[in-house]
């Protein structure tokens, strides 16, 4: 066993676990790219596709209720949130933000299921875009690599 300090990259072997996906609708062009990139990674990863439940929700505050049923379900090793939060002119932002942020964490820390967040919370349409496809990746990545460690931990 590797120790932590010396910076190595966790066990990114997704053979055999269930990841659930949470997708908002609200702005679906990007929260679909986040979706192909996090696809395509945990298809790069070795995740089955018949081991991958995708879910839509109509927005990031609804995705904490959806990954809390998938959670309690016992049915995945890990979960992915998506979506896309973009700044406006009124304080609607920053509750959005702060809400499904505090929802994805509580849905994590109560049920012991990891859960990758992937919603990104961005000023305009163009940091979005430029964020997209990475924070999809990441969001697989982070599934399976969570995944593994409680599984090594257990």
């Amino acid at each position: 066993m590797k120790d932590a300090d010396q910076g190595d990259a966790g066990e990114l072997i997704g053979e055999g676990l269930r990841i659930g996906i949470v997708q908002a609708r609200f702005n679906a062009d990007l929260t679909d790219k986040l979706a192909q990139a996090c696809l395509a990674e945990l298809d790069r990863l070795d995740v089955e596709d018949s081991d991958i439940k995708h879910v839509v929700v109509p927005g990031a505050l609804e995705i904490p209720v959806a990954l809390k049923a998938m959670a309690e379900s016992g049915e995945y090793d890990a979960l992915v949130a998506l979506g896309c939060i973009i700044r406006g002119e009124t304080y609607h932002f920053e509750l959005v933000a702060n809400e499904s942020g505090a929802g994805v964490a509580r849905v994590s820390l109560d049920t012991g299921v990891p859960v990758a967040n992937a919603i990104l919370t961005v000023e305009d349409e163009a940091q979005a875009w430029a964020r997209a496809e990475d924070k999809g990746r990441e969001a697989a990545r982070v599934a399976v690599e969570m995944a593994n460690l409680l599984e090594d931990l257990s």
